[in-house]
């Protein structure tokens, strides 16, 4: 074996949270490394990788007489077919979950289980979720059911779990373990600096669509070398794009750092490149679970493959050697057969193929896995039956799927309501009404959700929600450490934990202004190449550039400062590790950043400091959930926090989002917008990797996100490339059960042609007359059926979503007032302070409204 080989091998042995070759003090481990079933003495049976004894029988506990399964209490309240999933012990498990089928509980019980029953140590297990919030998650209920018990496992991130391995193998790769990652604002700025220096942008490229094509590309396993020998050279486009993507990699390796996509791909390369590497993992990880498996993509569907390889005898011997003892893991052959995988999931949730998410990895499941057992979860804990029954209606309409039924037993529940509105401002005052029922009802605004198909949608919904005083939450805005204050922040820390990291360090270089400009950026930069030094080391040494003393002194100034900051994280410094709340002070006041938002003379500056303060309050929260927590453990924590992990669901207002944030997600109460052709399908659906079918998954999703009340509505016009257009119903309205829907309209002439359905429900066909009912016309009749007229002249109740500076306007309890809207009302209330005030009006034509004074367009009479 190579002195490389020995290396890997000899580093397999010291994982930090491995099970040792000695006693260990967690309780649940009581003999060590060996396991119950290891060989003893006297020729005793040896346990396998399913932790079953040479004769089938479980292991036996250390000092009983023989196994015992896990106990009643950890299944206790599961329904018959989740007890099935969580007790079952084959090689591979399909778990098909509907939507609110409690499939977490199943999670946690059978981790539990394998745990309990001492089928396996807590860190042979590796359990894979998509989000941070869902991998505490299920972290905090196995610690609940278990204790102390389950401390080793890894619960986790795709993205998580590969850091760890990376981070302890990152010699082997050529790397060093304090490597940045970086995230799509990184990309994006190292992207737009490449395509500027090679006039990149004539020939069409932009920023967003480099980094997509390159995010995809990994996301396949194609690095550069092999895209490259598929690439059709003759064609300036493609030569262009690779001296992109080669630049773009070159510069990832120089900084030392990983993107997003990275993580995952190159844990995959490095388990085929050192099969022995892969051998430490696929010998620890006995057993995997995998969450959400039907978004998965190429990348991560082939670590999972990885990982669950069996381990051939010559590099069993080479563990054994090396001192690792996997004996207890052998089968006849002298293989460590391989893990067990339990994957959860339902492909008719799968809704992420513009992501690179390939339904094909769940629903051919039993393919790869010949023999896998496959348990259906039915029954829903969430939604009532009606909700359900329409999202059955709606999802049977789609081909190659496992059947299923969602139902429940908490009854029927009030029928949905659909909605056909004039306008996309007709439709948010109806939306915007009806919240305000179910709040004054009882219901918390927090517990009410907003749905549509894209982020254009939101521009009515919100002009109407503040009109009417409506407090609102848009998720999926600038998000925290996407914002310029917290990222320049970071990057000072950046600096200081990768000295290799140019983009970081670019970012700070002159942030905040110390006259440090491009110019003298590319004298340093020249410097270092020119006398082989890095660029911190070309900064170091300024004096010797001939800058200008002033200059000069501002580099050496930086430099000092980032170098002091290291001092602080330097683990073979006396004074020992400082926490990184106390580097970040440091930094931000050594470099005046801090001070130089304070004393701007911007209003939003004041804001951007307070931002500032809010990521050094993070940093010591960050201490006290990890009093041993690094520097590279923080950067490491903030660069895997994601989009959906920051939503704020306590946060009192009504929550809009797109479909697409909404997976995951539960409200007691949901507005599905825009339902209509070229919406909801979306008009490029055709054209996109999961095609109409996954539009009407997304459809399925958004319904079983609500618990108790859903609301369907729709615009006879919608604005569309700047022009206002006749609107569609959606096709997906027709497969729903008609008594399933009560639809309302908006007062007056909503009910099309004289009919007495809604105008949803009321298309004229061929052959079937005006005002005729009907449901189910056939998908390929639905877009092309529709009668196209004219939107009528006179609408009543025609909400145009006007606003007005009122200044100083007063109002009074008992003050009449005029409406552009909604006419004339007298107002019953007024509450609020300053610019916040709101009148509460009783109209004589539409009833009680709420309007914020200060843009309401009202006259006071």
């Amino acid at each position: 074996m190579t002195v490389a080989a020995t290396k890997i091998v000899g580093d397999m042995t010291s994982l930090p949270d491995a099970p040792q070759t000695t006693p260990s003090s967690v309780p649940i481990i009581l003999d060590g490394w060996q396991g119950d079933g290891a060989a003893s003495a006297d020729g005793g049976a040896v346990r396998d990788g399913s932790g079953r004894d040479g004769s089938g029988r479980a292991g036996s506990g250390q000092g009983s007489g023989h196994w015992q399964g896990p106990s009643e209490r950890l299944f206790a309240g599961l329904n018959p077919q989740q007890r099935e999933a969580a007790e079952y012990r084959g090689q591979a498990l399909r778990i098909v979950a509907g939507a609110g089928s409690g499939k977490t509980s199943v999670l946690t019980r059978r981790i539990a289980g394998l745990i309990e029953s001492r089928e396996a140590w807590p860190s042979e297990i590796l359990a894979i979720t998509f989000t941070n919030k869902a991998a505490n998650e299920m972290r905090e209920r196995v610690e609940h059911l278990l204790g102390g018990k389950a401390q080793g496992m890894w619960i986790s991130t795709f993205h998580s779990a590969c850091v760890r391995i990376l981070r302890r193998e990152a010699e082997t790769i050529g790397k060093t373990p304090s490597f940045t990652i970086y995230d799509s604002g990184d990309t994006r700025a190292l992207l737009k600096r490449i395509i500027k220096e090679l006039d990149a942008d004539t020939l069409g490229f932009t920023v967003g669509s480099a980094a997509n094509r390159i995010s995809k590309l990994k996301n396949e396993l194609t690095d550069l070398e092999t895209h490259a020998r598929t690439a059709n050279l003759s064609d300036p486009q493609e030569v262009m794009f690779l001296e992109i993507f080669r630049q773009y990699t070159r510069e990832l390796r120089r900084a030392n750092a990983f993107d997003f996509d990275d993580l995952i791909a190159e844990t995959v390369f490095l388990f085929r490149a050192f099969p022995r590497v892969a051998a430490l993992y696929q010998s620890r990880f006995r057993h995997i679970l995998v969450d959400e498996y039907q978004d998965t993509n190429h990348a991560q569907y082939s670590l999972i493959r990885e990982l669950t390889m069996p381990v051939a005898p010559d590099i069993v011997d080479d563990l054994e050697a090396h001192g690792r003892n996997v004996r207890p893991l052998r089968d006849a052959a002298g293989v460590i057969p391989s893990a067990s995988l339990t994957v959860v999931g339902d492909s008719d949730q799968s809704i992420y193929a513009f992501r690179g998410a390939d339904i094909r990895n769940i629903v051919e499941f039993e393919r790869d896995f010949p023999g896998a057992k496959v348990v259906l979860l039915e029954q829903n804990y969430r939604s009532t039956q009606n909700i359900l029954s329409a999202a059955n209606s709606v999802i049977a309409n789609n081909f190659d799927r496992k059947d299923k039924k969602l139902w429940t037993a908490v009854g029927d529940g009030e029928k949905i309501v659909g909605y056909t509105g004039y306008s996309g401002h007709d439709e948010a005052q109806f939306v915007a009404d009806e919240i305000e029922k179910l709040h004054g009802a009882g219901m918390a605004y927090k517990d009410i959700a907003v749905f549509y198909r894209t982020n254009a949608q939101t521009r009515a919904l919100e002009e109407i929600f503040i009109r009417s005083a409506l407090p609102y939450k848009v998720m999926g805005g600038t998000k925290f450490y996407e914002r310029a204050e917290i990222k320049d922040a970071m990057a000072y820390l950046i600096t200081v934990a990768n000295p290799d990291d140019f983009l970081a360090l670019r970012r700070i270089l002159n942030t905040p202004k110390r006259g440090i400009g491009p110019a003298t950026e590319t004298q340093l930069s020249s410097y270092a190449q020119d006398n082989g030094l890095s660029f911190r080391g070309a900064m170091r040494d300024a004096g010797s550039l001939g800058l200008g003393p002033k200059v000069t002194a501002a580099i050496l100034q930086l430099s000092n400062l980032l170098d002091e900051a290291a001092a602080k994280v330097d683990p073979s410094n006396p004074a020992g590790i400082s926490p990184v709340a106390d580097v970040l002070t440091f930094l931000l006041d050594g470099s005046g950043y801090l001070e130089a938002l304070r004393n701007s003379r911007d209003p939003q500056d004041e804001a951007r400091a307070e931002n500032v303060d809010e990521l050094v309050a993070v940093t010591k929260e960050f201490a006290r959930n990890n009093p041993d927590g690094t520097l590279v453990d923080f950067l490491t924590e903030v660069s895997l926090v994601a989009a959906a992990d920051e939503i704020d669901d306590s946060s009192g207002a009504v929550s809009l989002m797109t479909l697409h944030t909404a997976k995951g997600l539960e409200y007691d109460a949901v507005f599905l917008t825009g339902i209509e052709e070229d919406l909801l399908p979306h008009r490029m659906s055709a054209n996109e990797p999961g095609g109409p079918a996954e539009e009407r998954r997304l459809f399925y999703v958004g319904i079983t996100r609500a618990k108790k009340r859903l609301f369907l509505s729709l615009a006879m016009t919608r604005a569309q490339f700047g022009e206002t257009a006749v609107a569609m119903p959606s096709r997906y309205l027709q497969e729903i059960p008609a008594d399933l829907i009560d639809w309302r309209q908006s007062p007056g002439s909503a009910n099309g042609r004289g009919g007495s359905q809604s105008r949803a429900l009321n298309a004229r066909r061929p052959g079937i007359g005006a005002g005729s009912g009907g449901s189910g016309w056939n998908d390929s009749l639905a877009a092309s059926t529709f009668r196209q007229e004219r939107p009528k002249a006179e609408w009543p109740n025609r909400v145009t979503g006007k606003v007005r500076d009122n200044g100083d306007l007063e109002l009074a309890p008992g003050d009449r007032i005029r409406h552009a809207d909604f006419g004339d009302g007298r107002v019953t209330q007024v509450t609020g302070q300053g610019a916040k005030r709101v009148a509460h009006v009783q109209f004589e034509k539409v009833g009680a409204k709420k309007l914020l004074i200060k843009i309401a367009p009202i006259d006071k009479l």
